[in-house]
This record gives structure tokens, C-alpha cells and sequence, in this order.
């Protein structure tokens, strides 16, 4: 089926969320027209994860060179993972065209919602940080491509291939309609955690970095997310630079589970101290920090595995529960073989989400490429209703 023009049986088919906002009356790149132009126009605003979704998408593990043996087994944890959320929403995986029968085949049929595998070129599976990030105000919706660059690790160890991950964005808000915004920063999803009401997490080391906004200041990263995504506050955390490919993306340290809830990641035994300090400072800040409405937050700790009880090894393994993402009625979780803290975890998260099924999913393989299974999703939200 031919994706590149909207028809009206792919309208009805997508919903809403599948009108340019051109034709939804949006002027860009923060506002959205009101009906009545005696009423502000309200702003385009990037939603919390917890909002409704339209649908979920992944991205298939494409390269050899990247995963070298372990190609089978993180397609595997991917078409799992897929599945799963299947089960409460639908999922779009996207494949490169030779690999898409292999993907529909592995990630099979028959769940409640549907997986659908669309043939778009990609590099790998972190379609968090290349995919599109999407922003919605009544009526509207429009997808940010934030300029993926690998994580900006052209030249080091972590160098991979990344041409065709930073073209998913564009490919993929041309192919469903949705307009697409040229952020005026260099960043990636995981590096952006909101509270859906203009309250946003982000950690210094992965946005205010020369390997992504080379000649940008702090403020001037801030001023352009906030223009961006239709913030009205930055809770800067310091993170940690060069010590993983992603710089020490927000999503695997500090989520919002609520507005003014916060999950903060607590290193299991084992971290290095370097992490432990990460997660330390990040304590302090967050404890003495109000969000854009003034709310003081509620910090929950959210305790890591053992690093000696868990199934997966290596430097890059994350061991982070904190990297969950949040379905249409359900949350999916990491599950790593330390018993007593997967149980834990299991009890912090349903007493966050106690309207959401919590599911416990095994992804060794794809956190051993320094990821979860946040990395590896990306929610398309639903257009809220008009005024």
C-alpha cells in the first residue's frame, strides 16, 4: 500500500492524528490557529507519555555490523516487545525493505490492536532518539525531527551508522501526513522527559554538549527546546558525558509518572560510583526543584538490579527499570533475573500506575546494547479534541 499521499480511507484509517496541521488550520512552529480568532491560539505542546495514543512505533534492528552475533536475538526481544504492546494499542514497526517479510513474519499476527511493518530504510532500533517527537494543541498535531546525529559519536568508539536512522523522521511524518517541525537544536527523544504540562527533565550532558549544539550555551539549548516543544520550564540534570553512547539520557535516570511525581533511578549494588554520583546529584536537584505550576516534586526512588543476580553482562548492559514506557493501559517494564528487585520495581510501578497493567518483559539483549525498552519505542499521541 502506497503511504506517501493521504487519501480519505487512510484519514478514516489513522484518525485524526493523520491531518497535516495545514489542513487542521496551524501555524507554525509553536501555535495552533483557534477557531474563534478572538481566543489565543493555543500552543503546540509535547504531552506526557501517559496521555492516549494513536499508536506505538519501532524500529527493526537492520544492521549486522552493529549486533554483530546477536542480530537474531535483539530482533527477537523486539518483535516480543512489539507483540506485547500490541495487546493495548496498535504498533507500526518500521523495516528496511529487504528485511520487512522477516520482520511481519517474527513479530506475527493475531494480537488485539495489530502490528503493522511499513518499509522504511533504518540503521537500528532506537527509534525514541530518531524517530519523530511528536507536540499536539486542540485539533492538531506535528512531529519535531530533532536532527538525529548518532548521538553525535562520529569519531569515537561508539561511532555507528546512522544515515538512514536520521531520515526516519521526515520519511515517516511524510508517509502518515503529519507536518513536520525542523527543531533548531541537535537532540534526541530520550533525552526529553515532560510532564505533558510544560514541565521538562533533561540532563546537561546530552543536550548542552558540542557533540550535538556545538556554540549553544545552556540558555540557548533551553530557549529553543521551550520554543520547540511549547515548554515552560527546564529542570536541568547534570548527567554524565562520554560514559555511554547516549551521554546519559534523561529517560534512563528520571521520569515523570504524573505531574509533579517523579522516578528517580537508584543504582543496584554493583554500579560504579560514577553512575551513583549521577544519580546523587540529580536526587538533590529534583528534591529542591518546583515544575512550570510552582508544584514542589514528589521524588520515588526506583531501585536498580544487583549487577551481580542479573541475567545480562557487559559495560553497556543498562540495568535501568527506570527506562519503562507507558502503553494504552499498560506499563512495560524491564525484567533482569535479581528476583527481590524485579519485584520491587513491580510494586513501585503499579502503586504509580495502579489503572495500568504492569508488564515485566525480558530484553537482555537489547539492553546489552545500552538500551530499553523506552529506547526502543516512540508513542504517536492522540490529537486532543478541538475547542
Amino acid at each position: 500500500m502506497d503511504l506517501s499521499a493521504p487519501s480519505r480511507r487512510r484519514l478514516l484509517q489513522f484518525g485524526a492524528a493523520a491531518l497535516p496541521l495545514v489542513a487542521l488550520g496551524a501555524v507554525f512552529p509553536t501555535t495552533a490557529r483557534a477557531a474563534d480568532p478572538s481566543v489565543a491560539a493555543p500552543r503546540l505542546r509535547m504531552p506526557a507519555e501517559t496521555d492516549p495514543h494513536d499508536r506505538t512505533f519501532m524500529a527493526w534492528p537492520a544492521l549486522s555490523s552493529v549486533w554483530g552475533s546477536q542480530l537474531r536475538a535483539v530482533r527477537n526481544d523486539i518483535a516480543n516487545v512489539a507483540y506485547q504492546i500490541s495487546r493495548y494499542e496498535p504498533v507500526v514497526v518500521v523495516a528496511r525493505p529487504g528485511q520487512a517479510a522477516d520482520a511481519r513474519y517474527a513479530c506475527g499476527s493475531g494480537a488485539s490492536y495489530g502490528i503493522t511493518v511499513i518499509e522504511i530504510a533504518n540503521d537500528d532500533l532506537w527509534i525514541r532518539d530518531f524517530g519523530p517527537t511528536f507536540v499536539v494543541a486542540p485539533g492538531a498535531i506535528a512531529g519535531v525531527d530533532t536532527n538525529f546525529n548518532g548521538w553525535g559519536k562520529t569519531g569515537t568508539p561508539y561511532y555507528q551508522p546512522f544515515a538512514e536512522d536520521a531520515a526516519v523522521a521526515g520519511t515517516l511524518l511524510a508517509q502518515y501526513g503529519v507536518d513536520r517541525i525542523r527543531a533548531p537544536f541537535t537532540g534526541e527523544g530520550g533525552a526529553l522527559e515532560t510532564d505533558g504540562q510544560g514541565t521538562l527533565l533533561a540532563t546537561v550532558s546530552s543536550l548542552v554538549n558540542p557533540n550535538r549544539n556545538p556554540g549553544m550555551s545552556q540558555d540557548q539549548v533551553e530557549q529553543a527546546l521551550k520554543s520547540t516543544l511549547g515548554l515552560d520550564k527546564v529542570i536541568w540534570l547534570a548527567g554524565l558525558a562520554g560514559q555511554d553512547i547516549t551521554d546519559d539520557h534523561v529517560d534512563c535516570l528520571a521520569r515523570f509518572t504524573s505531574p509533579g511525581r517523579v522516578i528517580l533511578d537508584k543504582p543496584g549494588p554493583g554500579t560504579d560510583q560514577t553512575w551513583i554520583d549521577v544519580y546523587q546529584q540529580a536526587k538533590q536537584v529534583l528534591q529542591g526543584a518546583t515544575d512550570a505550576q510552582g508544584r514542589a516534586l514528589t521524588v520515588i526512588e526506583l531501585p536498580g538490579p544487583d549487577r551481580a543476580k542479573i541475567r545480562g553482562t557487559g559495560k553497556d548492559f543498562l540495568s535501568s527499570y527506570t527506562n519503562f514506557y507507558t502503553a494504552n493501559g499498560a506499563v512495560f517494564v524491564p525484567q533482569f533475573g535479581d528476583s527481590y528487585a524485579d519485584g520491587t520495581a513491580y510494586a513501585i510501578l503499579q502503586a504509580e500506575f495502579p489503572g495500568r497493567d504492569i508488564v515485566q518483559l525480558n530484553i537482555d539483549t537489547i539492553a546489552s546494547g545500552g538500551g530499553g525498552i523506552h529506547c526502543s519505542t516512540q508513542s504517536q499521541p492522540a490529537v486532543p479534541p478541538a475547542l
